[in-house]
Parts: structure tokens; sequence; C-alpha cells
């Protein structure tokens, strides 16, 4: 056999037969790449996922056009479909512009009441001054889904008697009858909440009044409001049976 060394390296001759190299051993497969979100489910349950997510989207796609309807100005299809689109909108999803109004509110407004109450034993007392507004506020406050009766009622009644109202407190057109009646009934019904008459007595008259306070401006602006409170008392409403908790169907 005919070799030669060179250094370290030792050659061999052609004669000489090689070693067989090692098999090369088999790739191993990639591991599945694991599936998420929807595709992660069962076929049942990704079924169910799609039915609910076409859902979603046709009620968002409807609240979008109801609410593009009641905001746009009268058309065939806001004509023809009105009561629907106020069915769909009020009361929770009522659309109100003030925060844009060139003048938005600048005044706190409290609704109070005070009531005259025929004790058990005969006599007459009047109460101290119930400020239904805070009590409202108080029930709002921390509240992330408070109801719209606690957030408006109050409010609106205060706001329809006002504008149905002079400022010498005389109805203007036939709604203010109706103002009265529907504000007195608010704040008996306050009144027997907070258990105004007590064990045995009965309201017999109530007066409401409002008191307006002006909204600091702020630190950085000249303008200087009066903070006094401004007083607009009612006279003192008569009770009938029709004001009473369930006396009115």
């Amino acid at each position: 056999m005919d070799a030669y060394d060179t250094g370290s390296e030792v050659r061999r001759g052609a004669d000489e037969p090689r070693a067989p190299e090692p098999p090369a051993e088999p790739a191993l497969p990639l591991p599945p790449h694991p599936r998420t979100g929807v595709a992660a489910l069962s076929l049942p349950y990704q079924i169910g996922a799609a039915l609910a997510l076409a859902l979603v989207a046709v009620t968002v796609c409807v609240h979008l056009g109801m609410v593009f309807l009641h905001v746009a100005p009268a058309n065939a299809v806001s004509k023809q479909h009105g009561r629907a689109i106020g069915d769909w909108i009020y009361p929770e999803f009522e659309q109100n512009w003030k925060l844009f109004a060139p003048n938005p509110l600048q005044q706190n407004i409290a609704v109070q009441v005070r009531a005259q109450v025929l004790a058990a034993d005969g006599t007459v007392r009047t109460t101290g001054w119930y400020d239904l507004s805070a009590e409202d506020g108080r029930a709002i406050d921390g509240n992330p889904l408070p109801s719209h009766t606690e957030q408006n009622e109050l409010r609106r009644a205060w706001d329809f008697f006002t504008a149905s109202h002079g400022a010498d407190n005389r109805p203007i057109g036939l709604r203010g009858a109706l103002s009265e009646t529907y504000l007195r009934r608010i704040v008996v019904m306050r009144l027997d909440r907070d258990d105004a008459a007590g064990s045995g007595g009965s309201v017999e008259r109530v007066q409401v009044r409002s008191v307006s306070t002006n909204v600091r401006p702020p630190d950085w602006t000249e303008e200087q409001v009066s903070e006094k409170p401004v007083h607009r008392e009612l006279p003192w409403w008569a009770v009938t049976p029709a004001d009473r908790v369930g006396g009115a169907q």
C-alpha cells in the first residue's frame, strides 16, 4: 500500500478503501403552529362565534342608521318610519346638542320642596326644604349606569314648568296646568319616599323652589360673576288624592 506522511496529515493511496459515511439522520417534523382565537374553537363554537359577530355587526349598522335618520333633516325615510326611529332612540340614545350651543348653560339649578304635613294628632307642621336635585346627584355619583329617571325626571319636569310659565309663575298656554300637575306629583312622590309625613301623617300642601348658582369661571379668565344663589319660589299647591302615591293611574 502506497502512502506518505506530510507532517500530521496522512494521505492514503487511491487503492485503499474508504470507511463508509454514517447515514444522515432524518429531519424531524416541525411542531404544528398552535391555533388561537376563533380558529382554536371546535366547529360548533366557531359557528356560534361567527353568528354572534354577525349579529353585533348588524346591530351596530342598524343603530348607526337610526341615529343618522334621527339627527338628519327630515326626509322620505324618516317621515315614513318616524315612529320606529323614535322608539329606537328614546330614551337611552337621545341626542342632545346643548354642548355645542352658542351659550351653554352656566348655572347649577337645584330643585327643592317643602311640605305642610297634617299629623295624626291633628296638628299641622311645615317641614324643612328637601333638596331633590342633591338626592339625584348622590344617586348618580359613582354609578357607572345611572337610571334615566335619576338623571332627567326632575330636571325635565322643572324645565317643562319654567318653559310654560312666566316670571310671575302664571301659566302660559294650555300646557301650563299640565306642567304644574306633573311637577307636583313628582315632588309628592319624592316626599313620600323620604317619609316626610312621618307615621300616620299626610302631606297636605307642597311648595317648590329653585336655587340657581352661577358656575365659577376659570381662574385664567377675567370674567366676574355673582356667586350669590338666586331663589325662585312657587306658590303653595294643595295636594289632591290623584297626586298621592298610587292615586294617579
